[in-house]
């Protein structure tokens, strides 16, 4: 990493610091969209292909059968089993709580108008399991998918070398009710769940990360009207870090490293009113990194992030609001007086006992959030992913009646006679 000076940056430089990662290249776009349309042509076998070609698998059944989710089970201790359970209690209490009640308004003597939800009926999740596996995105997507009631809850991951799904993610499925589970990954997946094929069935909306052909086959089916909706355009993940001279190098290091080990392409932001903090840090990085296994992703994210020493924490926090993060750490001394102050992030980690870790497994919010910077419009998944609202109104003849002067006259200005005359038939009717 590289220590940069807020008050020495040119307008075009700190611009530069705001950019992210490409992750979409031509090549890329025109692979995927030809996978995507021979999976919609040729369905099964096409998956097939697709999965001996870049997993080198061949998959006889594609469907997990019942016998393996047992067997899955059985494989797993005792230990995560019990993290499992307390991690889904958390994440259901905090979706469960978005639930909105239906309010019905009287807007004018006679017009009622109200909003019910209704849940998308089916939904496809994406579940990855490259270089590690990711169970507590099961948990994640499959919680308010349950929740809201979606009616086919489909779920893809990708096989290990000898056939079978990731026993952690398998029972982590299980364990929240997803029998329908099947044994391929990648962008045929994705593919797989927009179109449908002879095993695999067509969805509504598309959830879950993944890697760049992931999100290049989510955002080409999103955009094809045979194809489904999807959650978010995921890339890679980031932190951004707000600390002042409370806070504990340690644990800063520690927070910019968890992030730096998810991909080469993650990206770790140290933003901090302290000089001395900025550069304790970096002197203590290359021992700290040195603790951990996945050591090559973390010196080569950590080699495109950077710290930036603010003149104060109020441009800290304006810097932040610019570069909107997927997760942001508030590491300062009374760290609940910035909250106001913060306009676009997907996560809040507010003081330092908060640790990303906890909203990535089970502290109950959810960890598939936007990146990239689009936080300054998007949300991050919640209840509402799998949900779409219903507008009614019920109107008494009285009700219409005091509307019917406003009605006509919209209609007559845009040129739209029918439109009135669906209100003066009902007025002047027996």
């Amino acid at each position: 990493m590289k220590i940069l000076f807020e008050n020495e940056l040119a307008k075009e430089d700190r611009c530069s610091l705001l950019r992210r990662v490409n992750q979409f290249q031509r090549e890329t776009d025109t692979t995927i969209k030809s996978l995507c349309l021979d999976i919609k042509r040729r369905g099964d076998t096409a998956v097939r292909e697709y999965s001996k070609k870049f997993d080198k698998i061949e998959v006889k059944a594609l469907r997990v059968s019942a016998e393996e989710c047992e067997s899955a089970k059985r494989s797993l201790s005792p230990e995560f089993t019990s993290a499992i359970t307390i991690a889904a209690k958390n994440i259901r209490t905090f979706h469960e709580s978005q639930r909105c009640s239906t309010q019905k308004i009287e807007t004018s003597d006679g017009v009622v108008c109200w909003r019910e939800a209704r849940p998308i009926e089916r939904v496809g999740l994406y579940v990855p399991a490259g270089s590690a596996p990711l169970p507590s995105t099961v948990l994640m997507l499959g919680i308010p998918a349950k929740l809201a009631g979606c009616k086919q809850i489909v779920l893809c991951s990708p096989p290990k070398a000898n056939g079978s799904i990731d026993p952690f993610v398998l029972t982590t499925a299980a364990m929240i009710g997803i029998d329908e589970v099947y044994k391929v990954g990648g962008a045929q997946a994705i593919a797989a769940l927009a179109y449908g094929t002879e095993t695999i069935p067509k969805v509504d909306k598309i959830f879950g990360p993944g890697n760049r052909y992931v999100t290049t086959a989510k955002q080409f089916v999103s955009t094809d009207p045979d194809g489904a909706a999807i959650d978010l355009l995921a890339g890679p993940s980031e932190v951004l870090i707000i600390a002042d001279d409370s806070a504990n190098p340690d644990i800063v290091a520690y927070d910019l490293i968890s992030q730096a080990e998810h991909d080469v392409d993650a990206q770790a932001v140290l933003v901090t009113t302290s000089e001395t903090l900025a550069k304790e840090v970096l002197r203590i990085l290359p021992q700290r990194v040195s603790e951990f296994p996945r050591s090559a992703f973390i010196i080569a994210s950590l080699e495109r992030s950077y710290i930036l020493v603010a003149e104060s924490l109020k441009s800290a926090v304006q810097f932040s609001n610019d570069y909107a993060p997927e997760h942001l750490i508030v590491n300062v001394l009374h760290a609940e007086a910035i909250v106001p102050s913060i306009s676009h992030a997907g996560s809040v980690f507010v003081g330092s006992f908060s640790p990303v870790t906890a909203g990535d497994y089970a502290s109950g919010t959810n960890h598939t959030l936007p990146t990239s910077g689009t936080a300054r419009w998007a949300s991050g998944v919640s209840l509402d992913s799998f949900q779409k609202y219903v507008t009614f109104q019920s109107i008494t003849k009285s009700g219409l009646e005091g509307l019917a002067s406003t009605l006509t006259a919209f209609a007559d200005t845009e040129g739209l006679q029918a439109h009135a005359r669906a209100v003066t038939s009902r007025l002047s009717s027996k």
